[in-house]
């Protein structure tokens, strides 16, 4: 089972901005696609990016295109996501996971997520 833990999320005002981190176990973690899912309260898991192993093809949710960036350093086995222009519709738990299939994730482990709230 791959460890993978989040950080940066925070409470921030409309407009504002954060950086989101997730540091994953494994000395083969350059060899998946990555991606963020998010849980808002009352409301299912979903999909919000997804990077492949190289970090030389993105793909986004329409909801977040234009403002959100997902990005990888592999040898720091970290994918990170930088949220600029943050919603009140943004709030939610963060979670990352490698793909398996498109942006369906690869494993049942999720991590503890970190929390994003932000205010109107």
């Amino acid at each position: 089972q791959v460890q993978l833990v989040e950080s940066g999320g925070g409470l921030v005002q409309a407009g504002g901005s954060l950086r989101l981190s997730c540091a994953a176990s494994g000395r083969t973690f350059s060899s998946y696609a990555m991606g963020w899912f998010r849980q808002a309260p009352g409301k299912e898991r979903e999909f919000v990016a997804a990077i492949n192993w190289s970090g030389g093809s993105t793909y986004y949710a329409d909801s977040v295109k234009g403002r959100f960036t997902i990005s990888r350093d592999n040898a720091k086995n970290t994918v990170y996501l930088q949220m600029n222009s943050l919603k009140p519709e943004d709030t939610a738990v963060y979670y990352c996971n490698a793909l398996r299939s498109g942006v369906l994730p690869a494993s049942d482990y999720w991590g503890q997520g970190t929390q994003v709230t932000v205010s109107s």
